[in-house]
């Protein structure tokens, strides 16, 4: 005699096993990407989330679980990119640092060979820059001044602005007055006055203590300048 009974069993029992089982992962995000790419990807998601966090809300918005959470990933991917959230504060100055600098060497390449449009062509780049998106204000200039990671980019930045600038500065004064002791010294000075206050200028303006007129912003900044160094010039 067939056991119907006892296959009844079976059958209902398997196919409970099948109803309770799991339904299938669906595939992630990165499947079929390269690892390295894979890698890189992630990488700029936290960039970019720490951009938003930190050009918004400050550098005590960004913390690690803020940025992951804000770049939809998990703990484990941000160390498989950072040692910690300093290195990515520097990558993210890094990568709008690099863009500004792309812009201030075509906007001086382009500008007429003289002093006046040249200083002016660095100013008004570099004033748009971050009026185009103040977050990159805060990043490049203002946000985490005890950070020592952003701290040090910050100086870097600074000292190759006035060592630019002092060049420029030097080979102009000699040539209209000949390379005296004296014109490596003056031009030294000059680009570090214009080193700092071009920190101070892109504050103020970011800020709004200089009103809303950007091109005229940009007038007083050149012709101060250009007063400076032409005075250096008459010594």
């Amino acid at each position: 005699m067939t056991n119907v009974g006892s296959g009844n069993a079976r059958v209902q029992n398997y196919a409970g096993i099948v109803a309770d089982a799991p339904p299938p992962s669906k595939p992630t995000r990165w499947a079929g990407i390269p690892a390295d790419e894979r890698t890189r990807d992630r990488r700029a998601l936290l960039i970019s989330a720490a951009f938003e966090l930190f050009g918004a809300d400050g550098d005590t918005a960004t913390s690690v679980r803020a940025v992951c959470r804000n770049a939809d990933l998990n703990a484990r991917y941000f160390y498989e990119s950072f040692i910690d959230r300093d290195e990515l504060l520097g990558a993210l100055y890094d990568e709008i640092a690099a863009v500004l600098a792309d812009l201030l060497g075509t906007a001086l390449l382009e500008a007429p060979d003289d002093p006046t449009a040249r200083t002016r062509a660095g100013i008004e780049t570099v004033l748009r820059f971050i009026t185009e998106d103040p977050r990159r204000a805060r990043v490049l200039f203002t946000e985490g001044r005890a950070n020592p990671v952003l701290a040090e980019r910050r100086r870097i930045a600074r000292q190759a602005l006035v060592e630019g600038t002092a060049a420029m500065g030097h080979d102009e004064l000699a040539r209209r007055d000949g390379d005296r002791p004296s014109t490596a010294r003056t031009a030294e000075v000059a680009a570090t006055l214009f080193g700092g206050a071009m920190e101070m200028l892109a504050e103020a303006w970011t800020d709004g203590r200089l009103g809303d007129d950007l091109d005229g912003v940009i007038d007083d900044a050149t012709n101060l300048s250009m007063a400076i160094f032409e005075r250096a010039a008459d010594r």
